[in-house]
């Protein structure tokens, strides 16, 4: 799907010098370009057989909820600390430097559920991998991780290497 990457903007040095932001607010105000990407994650999606989606504050969000949408399908927010009002469970992991934390309802997923994970970009995996261990602790099966960039130069693929990963484009060098 290389003709996503026409639509993704590539930001030098934010948010710090060094690193090369890849900006899908570009993608998201093209109408084609948003339809174009929501419709190959959709294929990706559907082939999963979920019962629900999963999507990562904030970005994931966009995607998660048309594909949800698209599909009849419940959505299930996960998001920073001290956001979601009711019984949470929460998720520690690591960050280049240091640690944050991901939050879910402890009634979002059912012992069984088939979801997958929606996120607009997968680079060290640690969000992603901190999202599934939080439905896995409720209960729920990963059956699929579904993304619109990928960053290969980075650990993603191997951190998630057990799960079944699809993105759109990648980018394999800084």
């Amino acid at each position: 799907m290389e003709e996503i990457k026409k639509y993704i903007r590539s930001v030098p040095g934010f948010p710090k010098e060094g690193i090369n932001f890849y900006d899908i607010t570009t993608l998201l105000q093209d109408s084609d370009g948003f339809k174009l990407a929501l419709g190959e994650m959709e294929k990706f999606v559907r082939s999963c057989d979920p019962d629900k989606i999963v999507a990562i504050e904030a970005r994931g969000f966009f995607f998660g909820a048309a594909i949800a949408d698209r599909m009849g399908l419940g959505i299930i927010p996960v998001r920073k600390p001290g956001k979601l009002p009711y019984d949470k469970i929460s998720e520690e992991y690591q960050l280049e430097y240091g640690t944050d934390k991901l939050e879910i309802h402890s009634d979002a997923v059912s012992k069984g559920e088939r979801v997958v994970v929606v996120d607009d970009l997968i680079a060290t995996g640690g969000t992603i991998k901190a999202t599934c261990n939080l439905v896995e602790r409720l209960g729920g099966e990963v059956v699929g991780i579904s993304s619109v960039i990928g960053l290969t130069f980075l650990p993603g693929d191997d951190v998630l290497d057990k799960y079944n990963v699809n993105y759109l484009i990648s980018y394999d060098s800084e």
